[in-house]
């Protein structure tokens, strides 16, 4: 939602997926999925740019999102559920929990943060992701941190940075606001991933991410109805309605569904890889669609920030081999 579905699957869930190598017929179309899934879950930044145009603010527009992306993620915990155990208590309280801090805030603080910050560096942060699971994994259950995660971690950080400080050049001090905000939303996705792989063991992945983004939906709409009356709804450009529709289903179903496919013919070590492609892209069709700055210090950045998330993971999957 803020931050990608799917990296549920490759993060927590799915882990299990790259003991084995993929086909060799599979593979190039498993790399096809996995790329064309990150590069459509990045869009969803630059909708939510187009949107802003508009004059909607981030509680109106996420609304619609999760009005829309609803009955997807319905079907898809239906379908997950099917022959599966009903849920204990225990079990609902988790996928609330998950839900609220996982999608719900996650997704709100990104959608509010992009009214601050460009698509590019709002992307380059929650890429970072990974490396705030590792580090909320060692300050709970003290796993350890290898020099060389580290050391991709310092490049990555460094890169934002870089970043940062171009578009604050440009656009002044409210991009640390956004930023903050971002930083937050990828925080708490990354509080969900530490968290989900207990829920994950007990009712699978498919079934909890469908239940949690349901749970996600659920609160986004309730957010509207107790701070904007209904007359809000209808106050809004047409455009709107469509972007909202386009990033409902292109840029938060259809990534997940993509991925879930990926995963099962290369692995999900492979396919975290293909996210790689995210950052930027994002980055290219920002300057494409939304005429945003690319100077050479973002482009600077933008290169450190994937070159030190590709050591990171790469020194992961080493490292669980």
């Amino acid at each position: 939602m803020g931050c990608n579905p799917a990296i549920t699957f490759s993060v927590t869930s799915v882990s299990s997926s790259s003991h084995s190598a993929a086909p060799a017929k599979g593979l190039a179309v498993g790399i096809a999925l996995g790329m064309v899934g990150a590069i459509a879950f990045s869009g969803k930044a630059i909708i939510v740019k187009l949107a802003y145009r508009h004059g909607v603010d981030a509680v109106t527009l996420i609304m619609f999102r999760m009005l829309f992306a609803l009955p997807f993620f319905v079907v898809m915990a239906a379908w997950a559920s099917r022959g599966k155990p009903q849920l204990m208590r225990r079990d609902w309280l988790g996928v609330i929990g998950l839900g609220v801090s996982g999608y719900y805030l996650a997704s709100f603080l990104d959608f509010a943060g992009l009214a601050y910050i460009t698509a590019g560096l709002e992307r380059l942060i929650l890429y970072l992701t990974p490396t705030l699971v590792v580090v909320l994994s060692w300050f709970l259950y003290r796993r350890s941190i290898t020099k060389v995660q580290a050391f991709g971690m310092f490049i990555s950080y460094v890169g934002v940075l870089a970043v940062f400080g171009q578009e604050v050049k440009v656009s002044g001090s409210s991009v640390v606001w956004g930023v903050f905000l971002v930083f937050l939303s990828a925080i708490s996705y990354a509080i969900y991933l530490v968290y989900s792989g207990e829920m994950v063991r007990r009712i699978g992945s498919l079934r909890l991410v469908g239940l949690a983004t349901s749970v996600a939906c659920i609160c986004c709409i309730l957010q509207f109805l107790l701070l904007r009356p209904m007359s809000a709804a209808f106050a809004v450009a047409p455009q709107v309605i469509w972007l909202s529709v386009l990033n409902a289903v292109l840029c938060t179903v259809v990534p997940v569904l993509l991925t879930m496919m990926a995963i099962e013919r290369i692995g999900s070590a492979m396919v975290s890889q293909m996210g790689l492609i995210g950052p930027l892209s994002t980055v290219l069709m920002g300057v494409w669609l939304l005429d945003e700055p690319f100077t050479t210090g973002i482009a600077l950045g933008t290169v450190l920030v994937i070159a030190g998330i590709f050591v990171f993971t790469r020194a992961g999957v080493r490292g669980s081999g």
